[in-house]
């Protein structure tokens, strides 16, 4: 027998998640000011490559990504450091009820938690609801081509590569980004998991 189909609601239902090092909680209006604080440790809206929202952005950026929950499109979350304080953000987006797909991506961390625990707890989290509770067959992961940083710590998860969709999107500044396209199949979740756990008990400033 098939397994039943994930609804659409169920999917973008809020959720938190909490991690040890950190913890996802709905995306809120209210998270505007420490996000944009967060945002501007490092000036993150300044790397070309990436879409990270400006401070005076950060409002609007909000009211996007609830829209587009609203419209059953994505699952926004704000990521709290292990003190609770907010330092990024995250989304399952591109969701695909009918077929069990969703992508997680628009992230982006304050640059003081970057190549900490921080993003493994993140994707520990993310990947365990999308695969145990919402029963997904795959999860996609989308960055620039260029982004290697990014496509380094996709890799580090234990993704494989599916390929680049060329020019597949127009950056604000005009130019046009070549997406490199990974993902994690649901056969392939639990040597990832156990790869995961493993580097989260690894000391901190080893685990990336």
């Amino acid at each position: 027998m098939a397994p039943a189909v994930t609804s659409l609601p169920r999917i973008v239902e809020p959720v938190t998640l909490r991690g040890e090092a950190a913890t996802l909680v709905p995306l809120a209006r209210d998270h505007a000011a420490a996000l944009s604080d967060a945002a501007r440790d490092g000036e993150l809206w300044r790397l070309w490559y990436t879409s990270v929202p400006a401070p005076e952005r950060m409002a609007a950026e909000i009211d996007r990504r609830l829209g587009l929950q609203a419209a059953g499109q994505m699952l926004p979350f704000t990521v709290l450091d292990a003190q609770g304080t907010p330092v990024g953000m995250t989304t399952y987006m591109h969701v695909d009820a009918v077929h069990q797909r969703l992508e997680i991506g628009s992230t982006w961390y304050a640059q003081r938690v970057q190549r900490s625990a921080v993003n493994t707890t993140c994707k520990r989290l993310l990947l365990a609801h999308a695969f145990d509770t919402l029963q997904c067959i795959a999860v996609e992961f989308r960055t620039h081509r260029l982004n290697t940083a990014s496509r380094r710590a996709i890799e580090r998860l234990g993704a494989q590569l599916d390929g680049i969709l060329r020019a597949h999107q127009r950056m604000a500044d005009g130019s046009l980004r070549d997406s490199a396209v990974y993902s994690i199949t649901a056969a392939e979740w639990p040597t990832v998991r156990t790869h995961l756990d493993w580097q989260l008990a690894r000391p901190r400033e080893q685990s990336r």
